[in-house]
């Protein structure tokens, strides 16, 4: 039995549109509000189909030498094309990118997953300094 960790992909967020991308400042001032940026498909677009899309992003930070990171935030991506009339026949599509905003007052690491319907789970990760 596979675990759940094995099923993470990895790869370059330029050459790979299911990567999420964190967009974050390397160095943020302790215990005051961050921006986080989080894109599926910045660099290469990702399909926005009923077929074919993203669900959902979630994001956590785990502070420096903590055992178990703090979940700040999850995205639900649900209009994908569908309408009552079938697939692809509506207007309304979202788009698969969460900003969000945190403090903390310890160095750590952002962690980033996506999960595509059709390619599965996706990570990524960005370490930033406190000051």
């Amino acid at each position: 039995m596979a675990d759940l960790k094995d099923l993470l992909q990895s790869a370059d967020w330029k050459t790979e549109k299911h990567v999420p991308v964190i967009e974050a400042p390397q160095i943020i001032n302790k215990g005051e509000f961050s921006k986080i940026t989080v894109t599926v498909g910045k660099e290469i677009a990702h399909p926005n189909k009923a077929e074919h899309h993203i669900r959902w992003i979630e994001v956590y930070f785990q502070p420096k030498g903590e055992k178990f990171p703090y979940q700040i935030g999850k995205a639900e991506f649900s209009a994908h094309g569908e309408s009552a009339q079938g697939a692809d026949t509506s207007t309304v599509y979202t788009h698969p990118e969460v900003v969000l905003n945190f403090k903390t007052e310890k160095p750590g690491t952002i962690f980033a997953s996506s999960y595509c319907n059709i390619h599965g789970l996706w990570q990524s990760a960005k370490e930033i300094e406190v000051r």
